[in-house]
């Protein structure tokens, strides 16, 4: 379905991606912010997300708490990843490749180094919907930025490497918001695809959903609603799990990174416990054979 610019409605597992472009919004109106996404409202009026848009229906008191602490982790983990991203071009990575990239807006916010190449690889509905908010908002990019509409359950390492990625220099991954919406199986086939493609020197920022948040959020898990999607957790060791794939990961929770940038979260501090979602990886050898 289309609306009056032509542009289709967000549908399915990418029309969350316009719900996290509205928090993004809403952190970019604060007076001091974590980041600033000067694209986020365009995205999220586009997609009927807008400050006209109709408030959510109502919910009870615990369902809101629940909802508030995932915009919450919304905006640390952009933060998160965004300084992941200046530290591994600061270390000389020149291609970044974001998987299930939705709204992500970094080609156009993020001081990039010259040279800099960015893949974009979502399917073709999304890319086609940012790209008629690209050209409305005339935005420019500040690096050189490439989309692959393909879908990760096909072959896009091939239609990746068509489109201009070299698996011989160092890449940094992002895998932000999207691995929660994939089964275990295709999870770790996914990354192993990943470390196929991945020099020494490569980098990775992953977000992880933490153990036993599916359970939390299964009572509001209505039909077409984000947890409703939600079909995976980190491994119970992430760090060995990708120590296996040929990377040498570090986690961290959403109460740690939120403290470090001035924003201490409120939610019960048993939430925490174990393994953080956010992860940065570095690769430190091939992937092991069969």
């Amino acid at each position: 379905m289309e609306d009056a610019a032509g542009r289709v409605e967000p549908s399915g597992v990418w029309a969350t991606a316009v719900s996290v472009a509205r928090v993004r919004a809403m952190e970019t109106a604060r007076e001091q912010p974590l980041f600033r996404d000067p694209l986020a409202q365009a995205f999220a009026t586009a997609g009927g997300l807008g400050p006209d848009a109709p408030p959510p229906p109502r919910v009870d008191e615990a369902a809101r708490l629940r909802w508030l602490g995932v915009a919450v982790s919304i905006v640390i983990r952009t933060k998160f990843l965004d300084d992941l991203l200046e530290r591994a071009v600061a270390a000389g990575v020149r291609q970044v490749v974001l998987l299930g990239a939705g709204m992500d807006s970094r080609a156009f916010r993020l001081d990039w180094p010259a040279r800099t190449r960015l893949f974009e690889v979502d399917t073709a509905e999304p890319l086609d919907f940012k790209a008629s908010v690209l050209r409305q908002e005339r935005a420019a990019a500040r690096c050189e930025r490439i989309t692959v509409p393909v879908d990760l359950r096909e072959d896009w390492p091939g239609a990746l490497v068509a489109a201009g990625h070299d698996p011989a220099r160092p890449t940094v991954w992002i895998a932000e918001g999207l691995l929660i919406y994939l089964p275990a199986g295709a999870v770790q086939e996914l990354l192993e695809q990943v470390g196929v493609l991945s020099a020494p020197g490569s980098r990775m920022g992953l977000t992880l959903s933490p153990r036993g948040m599916l359970d939390r959020f299964r009572t509001d898990a209505t039909a077409g609603s984000p947890a409703s999607m939600w079909v995976s957790e980190m491994p119970a060791d992430p760090v060995g799990w990708l120590g296996g794939l040929g990377w040498q990961a570090r986690t961290f929770t959403l109460r740690e990174r939120a403290e470090a940038y001035g924003r201490p979260v409120l939610t019960p501090p048993q939430q925490d416990e174990g393994p953080g979602g956010l992860v940065s990886a570095a690769r430190v050898a091939p992937h092991p054979g069969p």
